[in-house]
């Protein structure tokens, strides 16, 4: 009795103590620990803004520019709280620090259906915000950047601008309210004076601090909603854009790492004679699996040709990985086996009684859908350089997580993670591989091997595909039923496939992490579709193949299973696929909006042009929402003479809330599109004894210039908060062009990549 009265009061105790830490306020954002890497002269008004005595303001943005425009969209908040001109705007690194963490993602991250939050999710979410926030994890992903900067960015502009204000009015000796602000100058009507913001800050008069500011009402805004031309831009279009494999510090060597050939293998014996015989060889040392990676051995030499030619003469043993070695066949069998299996998985999301309305369905329609391994193949493959000094460690390197990174070399090196430098550069593609921090961690062990100088470590395009942590392949089944009129009744979903979190976090941080990943499930249980009875449920299956977050995650595949399905059920019920849709959307303005806007747009229900050779051209359509933002896709396909799929024209209509810019946002659905139709009609990962097959562009194909579609993205202008916008553009391409063969060919594809079966021929 006594144990238990104590343990309940000690349970009592701690949940009063989490309840009462949960109504404290949050923790600010706004100023950090870490100093600024500010220019001579900069004065930071805080942990975002610097202002310069030349005018000159410079954003410090925690997230990565790889590609989404991000710095310029961040540039564009601060700069519109401030009133600062854009001419006067350029952006920096920010440092590793608390204030900068993602909350968004994590949060966004939750089980949570988006129709139906209750009063104990809002209060799970809450308490997990403020989680994050306590430990501000630095990353860009999950679509987030915008929505989770969108407050703190703009605060900080305007408690700046209320501390410059603040300081004019002073030295005016009139009330700040009488002072207004516009392009980086402080006026006084009445009095006709004005000041610049680099001379207020040249006066070096700490400036008054400010408590309360009031942000920007959307109608008042005037920089935010315009398209304004990237920031980066110009130096990428000059090829003088800083990325990580631009950078020549002094003394720079080079090394080229030999992998094993299975992913996760190790190195049982080395044979270094010939390679160590080379010219230009500096060192050799042996690389263990590192944060999830292949073990391996790494040559470093002059430069990286002498240093991939020794490579390629070690004579290596190499040990099996602790899991085997599966093939495609393995994996396939073990994900069908667990789609058809007693294990009911985890129920994501539940409405009614889904078997007892298929039960009295009029019609029951039943389909299956699979999708392969798919790699991130960035342009810029992984690579990373690292000075290991009596000074401290400096990493030259472009990251998705730049903590997790410098806490991976500091494990690495033996050195605390203050004296971790992180210089963080342009990413030459992320789409989530840089996220992982293998090749930063192999890099700081390298790098040991010739302490004092910097070592590049430059992974092969054949070393990236085959050492990757591909997207899950995942199954799907599903059954819906209708009634005698043709009405969706009911809707049950179940996949399978492996769970990207658990890996990641043990990984990373080497945690376990219970309960039920979203990322396997998202796309097919948080539909906004109004279904009367539904089920879907996901069985996470466990194998050994590492696995890794990929552009759109979840979304990319179970996209496809849901919105082709969806296209399969209206074709059952004699309805138009567009309207269909619609009907189920009635209770959601918005989603519904999207549809009717692309109807428009799009020219459905007219008649489609013929391609240039005369083939006949069919249009499919698609409807997803993802990482808050919704998308319609109408896709105008034909076939090539060779029976090849061929799109001609993806019209995309947009609602992501508060367009920051939209030309960003017309690029990134671009981007989104090509990267979608990469996937969809090539994109698959093979694995053949453990080993992956792929080993080039030629095994593992992208989209080809000619291939390109022509891309038409418009926006819907409203008033709500941003969404994401990085990832959504990608899922509805998929079944769009799936949809639309379908009406071409009357053959309904249910596995990606899409391959229309020839007559007479294999599929």
């Amino acid at each position: 009795m006594r144990r238990r009265t104590f343990l309940l009061t000690g349970l009592g105790a701690a949940g009063a103590l989490v309840l009462g830490w949960g109504l404290l306020p949050p923790r600010q954002r706004l100023t950090g620990d870490a100093p600024l890497p500010l220019r001579d002269g900069d004065v930071a008004l805080n942990g975002w803004v610097a202002i310069g005595r030349d005018g000159i303001v410079t954003a410090f943005v925690p997230k990565a520019e790889m590609g989404q425009g991000i710095h310029t969209a961040l540039a564009m908040l601060l700069a519109e709280e401030l009133d600062a001109p854009w001419s006067a705007m350029r952006v920096a690194h920010a440092p590793v620090d608390r204030i900068y963490g993602n909350i968004a993602t994590i949060v966004d991250g939750l089980p949570f259906h988006p129709d139906g939050v209750n009063a104990l999710e809002r209060t799970v979410a809450w308490l997990t915000a403020k989680t994050v926030r306590e430990l501000g994890i630095m990353m860009t992903g999950g679509s987030s950047s915008v929505k989770d900067c969108w407050e703190p960015m703009r605060l900080a502009g305007a408690t700046a601008r209320a501390q410059l204000v603040a300081a004019a009015a002073r030295s005016w000796g009139v009330a700040p309210g009488e002072c207004t602000t516009r392009d980086g100058v402080v006026r006084h009507a009445a009095s006709g004076r004005e000041v610049g913001y680099g001379a207020l800050v040249a006066t070096q008069v700490p400036l008054p601090a400010v408590r309360e500011v009031t942000l920007k009402a959307p109608d008042a805004f005037r920089l935010i909603g315009t398209p304004v031309a990237r920031l980066e831009g110009g130096a990428k279009a000059r090829g003088t854009a800083a990325f990580a494999l631009d950078e020549r510090p002094p003394g720079l060597l080079h090394a080229a790492i030999r992998f094993a050939p299975v992913r996760g293998g190790l190195v049982q014996r080395v044979d270094e004679r010939a390679a160590l015989a080379l010219p230009k060889v500096r060192a050799l040392t042996t690389v263990p699996p590192l944060r999830g990676g292949s073990g391996g051995v790494a040559v470093v030499a002059d430069d990286s040709w002498h240093a991939r030619r020794a490579a390629d003469a070690l004579d290596v043993t190499w040990q099996d990985p602790p899991g085997g070695r599966p093939s495609w066949g393995d994996v396939r069998r073990a994900l069908d086996a667990a789609l058809d299996g007693d294990d009911e998985g985890f129920a994501f999301h539940a409405v009614g009684d889904v078997d007892e309305a298929l039960d009295r369905a009029a019609t029951v329609v039943e389909a299956r859908y699979a999708a392969p391994y798919l790699a991130h193949a960035t342009m810029e493959p992984p690579n990373c350089t690292v000075r290991v000094g009596d000074d401290g460690v400096d990493v030259w390197v472009g990251t998705q997580v730049p903590g997790i990174a410098r806490d991976a070399v500091a494990e690495v090196t033996g050195v605390e993670p203050a004296r971790v430098r992180i210089h963080e550069r342009l990413l030459g593609g992320g789409f989530g591989r840089r996220l992982e921090v293998d090749f930063i961690a192999q890099a700081a062990h390298v790098a040991r091997a010739v302490r004092g100088r910097p070592v590049s470590v430059l992974w092969s395009r054949t070393d990236d595909l085959r050492h990757d942590f591909l997207r899950p392949a995942a199954v799907a089944r599903f059954r819906a039923g209708l009634d005698g009129r043709g009405k969706l009744v009911a809707w049950a979903a179940r996949s399978a496939s492996q769970a990207v979190i658990p890996q990641y976090a043990r990984r990373l941080f080497d945690l376990g992490v219970p309960g039920p990943d979203k990322t396997t499930a998202e796309g097919h249980f948080d539909v906004r579709y109004e279904f009367p009875h539904a089920a879907m449920r996901h069985v996470a299956v466990p194998l050994d193949v590492p696995v890794g977050f990929w552009r759109a995650v979840g979304h990319s595949h179970n996209a496809f299973f849901t919105e082709s399905f969806m296209d399969e059920v209206a074709h059952a019920a004699r309805r138009d696929p567009l309207e269909f849709r619609r009907a189920l959307l009635a209770r959601h303005p918005r989603q519904s909006a999207v549809l009717a806007r692309l109807a428009r747009e799009s020219g459905w229900g007219t008649p489609v042009p013929n391609a240039p050779d005369g083939a006949r051209v069919a249009r499919g359509v698609a409807f997803h929402q993802s990482f808050g933002t919704s998308v319609g896709q109408v896709a105008e396909v034909s076939l090539a003479p060779d029976g090849t799929p061929r799109v001609h024209r993806v019209v995309a209509v947009v609602d992501c809330g508060i367009a920051v810019n939209p030309g960003h946002v017309a690029q990134q659905v671009e981007s989104g599109v090509v990267f979608g139709l990469s996937a969809a009609l090539h994109g698959a990962v093979t694995l053949a004894d453990g080993a992956v097959t792929e080993a080039n562009f030629d095994g593992y194909r992208l989209l080809r210039m000619g291939e390109a579609p022509r891309v038409v993205v418009h926006v819907l202008r409203n008033a709500h908060p941003p969404e994401g916008l990085g990832e959504p553009g990608l899922p509805p391409v998929a079944p769009a062009v799936a949809n639309a063969l379908f009406a071409l060919t009357g053959t309904r594809l249910r596995e990606l990549p899409l391959r229309v079966p020839r007559p007479g021929g294999p599929t």
